[in-house]
């Protein structure tokens, strides 16, 4: 299987799951992925930036990363999130990784020193240089402070073989567009954001990195099938089902609102890792309300 065809459909955008004493909570963590597992994911996505990442030491995040790639036991293809704006450190962590039982790198676009493009194109040159796997761009201009236009990333999709895709999250539909309409035919747009990717898929996308698919793996992986498929009419009724989630999932921020709702469903401990804190009470009882219409 190549990795053009590990990458269609919906991959989840793993959470990482604390005790109440900010540890890692590993048995939860467990369970939820055999439950994605389970329950139709095409993928795992481990260490992105819905992991919290920016509060995991890097010991932790080796240990995440064995620890599900260990739990998944050859199941699913695992992308692995390696990203900063350090470029040699990334570069480092690339080649230092244990990179078995991993299918392909995510690499998300340099944070507040706000490169160029020439900047952003020279830092992914040298990644995907060093790096041993398949790697996918991440752009999400509203965590980073910079966004990298078509140009670059069909600059850096043409020069280099192993850069197999991009994560875009802009929600600039004019971009995402046309980096589809002259991407070369084996590169792959993934949308980024869950509240977008039934229209991105019917303009050309394969799939979606997907944060609600923690919480509803099956219900969302059917509408990215649907939608792949063609079947737009029934993809449709699913995306509708989920409009007041997607809006209640980011309202105070990501992760917070599919921790609460993975709280809700009793899977994990309703805790983050500060700068980020849990939902407001309002904004919890709203998500458990909307669960219960929805179950």
């Amino acid at each position: 299987m190549t990795i053009n065809n590990k990458l269609i459909g919906m991959g989840v955008a793993l959470v990482t799951p604390f005790k109440s004493d900010d540890s890692i909570d590993f048995d939860a963590l467990g369970r939820l992925v055999e439950y994605i597992i389970n329950n139709n994911a095409d993928y795992l996505v481990v260490c992105g930036t819905t992991a919290e990442t920016p509060t995991l030491t890097d010991k932790e995040k080796d240990e995440i990363a064995r620890f599900v790639v260990q739990c998944n036991a050859g199941r699913l293809p695992i992308v692995l999130g390696i990203g900063g704006n350090n470029t040699r450190q990334v570069v480092e962590k690339v080649k230092t990784s244990d990179l078995s039982g991993i299918d392909a790198i995510l690499s998300v676009t340099p944070y507040y020193n706000k490169p160029s493009q020439e900047g952003l194109y020279q830092h992914y040159s040298a990644i995907a240089k060093a790096s041993p796997l398949p790697l996918v761009l991440y752009n999400v201009p509203g965590r980073t402070g910079v966004n990298m236009t078509a140009e670059t990333t069909l600059r850096l999709a043409k020069e280099f073989s192993n850069i197999c895709a991009v994560k875009e999250a802009s929600g600039n539909f004019t971009q995402i567009d046309d980096i589809i309409k002259n991407k070369p035919q084996d590169f792959m747009v993934i949308s980024g954001d869950d509240g977008i990717t039934f229209p991105l898929i019917t303009l050309g996308a394969v799939g979606v990195i997907s944060v609600i698919g923690n919480a509803f793996p099956r219900e969302f992986s059917r509408m990215v099938r649907l939608a792949l498929q063609g079947d737009y009419q029934n993809a449709r009724q699913i995306h509708y089902r989920f409009t007041e989630l997607f809006e209640l999932l980011f309202v105070e921020g990501n992760p917070a609102g599919v921790k609460s709702m993975l709280a809700v469903m009793g899977m994990i401990e309703n805790k983050l890792r500060l700068p980020l804190v849990p939902n407001t009470i309002k904004t919890y009882e709203k998500i458990r309300s909307v669960l219960n219409q929805l179950n």
